[in-house]
């Protein structure tokens, strides 16, 4: 199947940057995934809005400020432009996950607010994520779920497998997989992904 995508949201920790199991704390601990950034840029010069949803409850728990993320944004977005790029919206939930808030994924309060900016219906969009929640998020949003190997251990791939458009189900759906964001990046704007 074939879709029109306009819009792509993307996870943080584990799509863009390399993920920690003790969180991303610090702006020296923010360390993009090579090749993310430049696929980030690519998408945005074809044409595709970009926009980050992103778990942070390492707010809540006291291991970052919001300033600090902010920074970390700041970073990103600069490199984002110094290649070419945009992104037009970064979401991100401060709250612990025992906060029964509306925004945490798998909850799908951060995709339905970029959904209702930039004015794209949810048949348009995709969610890139390497988690269970990132993927449950996307399907309570009516979205389009791709998922991205993170760096983090996870017991549904094989570190060595080439996860190049394979697939696995995830709440009864077909979900497509890639190795990293710039894999996922390159298939797409050779129109040889099939959703």
């Amino acid at each position: 199947m074939k879709l029109d995508i306009k819009l792509i949201i993307l996870d943080r920790d584990g799509v863009i940057n390399y993920d920690s199991v003790n969180y991303i704390k610090s702006i020296n601990e923010w360390i993009p995934i090579p090749g993310s950034i430049k696929a980030i840029a690519d998408l945005s010069k074809h044409g595709f809005t970009i926009a980050i949803a992103t778990n942070q409850s390492g707010i809540a728990r006291n291991y970052l400020t919001i300033d600090t993320l902010n920074k970390m944004h700041d970073i990103l977005t600069t490199q984002v432009i110094s290649q070419g790029g945009k992104i037009s919206s970064i979401k991100f939930c401060p709250h612990h996950p025992d906060d029964n808030c509306s925004c945490r994924k798998p909850k799908p309060g951060m995709l339905l607010e970029i959904l209702q900016k930039t004015n794209i219906p949810a048949t348009q969009a995709i969610m890139l994520g390497d988690s269970v929640s990132d993927m449950q998020a996307a399907i309570n949003a009516n979205c389009q779920a791709v998922w991205i190997k993170s760096n983090k251990p996870n017991n549904y791939f094989d570190n060595n497998a080439d996860l190049y458009n394979k697939k696995i189900v995830v709440s009864n759906k077909p979900i497509n997989i890639f190795s990293s964001l710039q894999q996922f990046a390159d298939a797409l704007l050779l129109n040889k992904i099939n959703f």
